[in-house]
């Protein structure tokens, strides 16, 4: 497959080349020193740094700030296969895999099967609990639906049993099944990547997760100990992980203001073919909150922008309070949801209604102008 190879080469080039940019943006600074090596804590003001060639070095610092990520959780299963792979590993097959089966029902599951579905590969999905659980169920079979038009299996309700002999044994509904294939994903969640961290020897605590426990101000309990992005758990997404370096940077040297408390509100992103947006509540969430709600929706085959663009999959739903038009959450499943739902955020920070987007002057054909006739049934 000729598309895939030429995808997985120009991936790598994008990644060595980012790497190479951001290396040199940091090394190139005077008053910032880059080491190539692991890191070690021997007590809370330092840390010692073993290279690839095995010399040591001792850095020590008032502040420290730890960001070194997560990494994909350990399968409670028994795996003998060796054509198993992580959501890291598998992009470096050379080959793409005829048939992918991805053992895992969350985000980087769905995201790597909508992808390799689109290479070519017939993919099935096996998890244990319904695809997109916590999504309102017409946002989440509109999700569906958009996945199995690409040819992708969903599996639901499984208990995994091994993965051995280029196969899945798994239970189904208390029957056996047995599913064969050439490649298989792990994809059972993030844990945080402490490796060789020894935070024992600093004092640093975690939480019931097995995350660095955190405060407002991404202090740890050692004062002088910061932790940043996927290490602490919560939303593990890069752009949270950013915003994380502006609350550090305004608690070390700025005014102190900025805490996870007070942070803007932002959306988070499924990267399917067809893209899921979410921001605020859903509906699901408005009712256990016991909000006085209404539900705007308008299908995507209504919108003259995704007809233009041949690809009118999907809906755009919107929650807003019911008496004062306050726009309290959406999800947008649709071509460009991952930009259109950053209007919605900013207007939520805004305190916008659903009027503000009612009367709005968009361009046309645009998808951004559905927003116009989502908001008008208010």
């Amino acid at each position: 497959n000729e598309y895939y190879t030429l995808s997985i080469e120009n991936k790598n080039k994008l990644i060595s080349a980012l790497n190479s940019k951001n290396y040199a943006m940091l090394n190139d600074k005077e008053n910032i020193d880059v080491i190539d090596g692991v890191g070690s804590f021997k007590d809370k003001n330092s840390v010692l740094v073993t290279t690839s060639n095995g010399e040591q070095k001792v850095v020590e610092g008032e502040f420290i700030i730890i960001n070194t990520g997560s990494k994909e959780a350990y399968a409670p299963f028994e795996i003998t296969n060796s054509n198993v792979f992580s959501s890291k590993t598998l992009l470096d097959l050379k080959t793409m895999p005829k048939h992918l089966v991805i053992v895992g029902s969350g985000f980087i599951g769905i995201e790597f099967a909508s992808m390799f579905a689109n290479f070519g590969s017939k993919v099935t999905i096996v998890g244990r609990s319904p695809l997109l659980k916590n999504e309102d169920e017409d946002i989440a079979k509109s999700v569906k639906d958009a996945l199995n038009v690409q040819g992708i299996e969903i599996l639901e309700g499984c208990e995994i049993e091994s993965l051995k002999d280029n196969a899945l044994n798994f239970k189904q509904d208390n029957e056996d099944r047995i599913i064969k294939a050439d490649a298989f994903l792990v994809a059972l969640g993030r844990v945080a990547n402490l490796d060789d961290l020894n935070l024992k020897a600093a004092g640093v605590e975690l939480n019931e997760k097995g995350f660095i426990k955190t405060n407002e101000r991404l202090q740890t309990n050692v004062s002088n100990i910061y932790a940043v992005g996927d290490v602490r758990g919560g939303e593990l997404f890069t752009y949270t992980s950013l915003d994380d370096f502006r609350i550090v940077f305004s608690q070390i040297f700025g005014d102190k203001k900025r805490t996870t408390q007070n942070r803007s509100i932002h959306a988070n992103v499924l990267f399917t073919d067809t893209p899921l947006a979410r921001v605020g509540v859903n509906a699901k969430e408005a009712s256990k909150l016991g909000l006085n709600f209404k539900e705007l929706k308008l299908s995507m085959a209504a919108v003259p922008g995704a007809k233009v663009l041949n690809h009118d999959v999907g809906m755009l739903k919107a929650i807003v309070e019911a008496s004062s038009g306050e726009i309290l959450g959406a999800s947008f499943h649709c071509i460009y949801a991952n930009e259109i739902i950053n209007e919605i955020a900013i207007a939520m920070n805004l305190k916008a209604d659903a009027n503000f987007f009612k009367n709005q002057i968009f361009t046309h054909p645009s998808i951004s102008e559905a927003l116009n006739d989502l908001f008008g049934q208010y």
